[in-house]
């Protein structure tokens, strides 16, 4: 056990958690809503820390990243636990464990032995995935500081559920976020995830504030997230971010405790990706539809395609030096290999 970051001490030996916007009050021998983070008489303390669920080699695509060095491997870790009880969760299992269970599972794992297996493995990045990275944040600060010296790149995949404060920790160590934007209004947030929309949209838009590279991913639920005003209404919030900010339009699969509702039909996705490029976004991308043309990156400018993809595998990135189009020598927005001795060297400057 870790004592937590970001919480107060109240009356009684009762602590307040200042983690995500769900800003937990909570009694001596209780936990928080995720399940990881427990009162022992007054303090506050972390029940993940250093404790991994799961660690894997995933193509960066995975994630999904597709504009954050195209075809590179990314080294990717989990705690068990979640600030969100989305009743379509894929990965369940471990995220409601601690809720559900009352266990906390894993084994114990040094920062800097996160970082070395990144290292051998050819990764160029770590992503922190899988379940929320929010709720073992102390843990990922400390292997993104050792990962910034071994010049790797620090990726969330996250609900956007952060406090402000746990932002503003995280910040200066996180090169790009892939947010979860699960909805557009706030009754879905409520029923089915267990918080609220406006704290996800407050995040993404301090994210974009704070340079972190954003992408945007929404899992389309037939009848319950897939109205074409409010996927209208979702594109034009997303293009108020920058329009070029990527959204990944992905497709239901049965899950959990949502299994009534069968796999998204093929044309809602396309009639989703269709709103997105009508109202400017650049790059609006079908998900869980592997061979779908939707899953190519092509220029902006003139239509080429500069990366040829295939599911999460890479078949041919087409860019120039600089990650231009080698037909009309339009940069491809996202972070390259170009780019990352500049951005490393941004990050370090700006946290000193």
């Amino acid at each position: 056990m870790k004592e937590a970051m970001l919480y107060e001490q109240l009356q009684e030996r009762r602590v307040r958690c200042k983690l995500c916007a769900h800003g937990c009050t909570i009694k001596p021998g209780k936990r928080g809503i995720c399940g990881v983070r427990e009162n022992q008489d007054g303090t506050l303390y972390s029940l993940v820390h250093g404790i991994i669920i799961a660690e894997n080699i995933d193509p960066i695509e995975k994630k999904p990243f597709f504009h954050v060095c195209p075809g590179s491997l990314s080294f990717s870790i989990a705690s068990v636990g979640c600030n969100f009880q989305c009743s379509f969760c894929q990965n369940h299992d471990i995220s409601q464990a601690p809720r559900e269970q009352n266990k906390i599972m894993g084994r114990r794992r040094e920062a800097e032995e996160i970082v070395d297996s990144a290292v051998k493995s050819g990764s160029r990045s770590i992503a922190y995935t899988y379940t929320e990275p929010t709720i073992f944040l102390e843990f990922v600060c400390e292997v993104a500081e050792r990962a910034r010296k071994n010049r790797l790149l620090n990726l969330l995949v996250t609900n956007g559920y952060l406090s402000e404060e746990a932002l503003n920790l995280a910040a200066p160590l996180i090169d790009a976020a892939n947010v979860d934007l699960k909805a557009f209004n706030d009754g879905f947030y409520k029923r089915y995830c267990g918080s609220r929309l406006q704290p996800v949209l407050d995040t993404l838009q301090r994210m974009r504030e704070r340079d972190i590279w954003i992408e945007v991913t929404t899992l389309l639920i037939t009848g319950l997230n897939d109205d074409p005003v409010e996927l209208r209404q979702m594109a034009r919030f997303i293009k108020s971010l920058g329009e070029e900010v990527p959204w990944h339009i992905s497709r239901f699969h049965p899950q959990y405790r949502l299994r009534t509702i069968g796999p998204t039909p093929r044309e809602t996705i396309e009639t989703a990706r269709q709103i997105g490029m009508e109202e400017g976004l650049k790059y609006v991308y079908a998900g869980n539809l592997p061979g779908d043309i939707g899953e190519k990156t092509f220029c902006a400018s003139c239509g080429t395609i500069l990366v040829d993809r295939v599911g999460f595998r890479v078949n041919r990135i087409n860019l120039e030096p600089g990650a231009v189009c080698p037909k009309c020598k339009t940069r491809m927005a996202g972070l390259f290999e170009d780019d990352l001795t500049d951005k490393i060297n941004s990050k370090k400057s700006r946290k000193a």
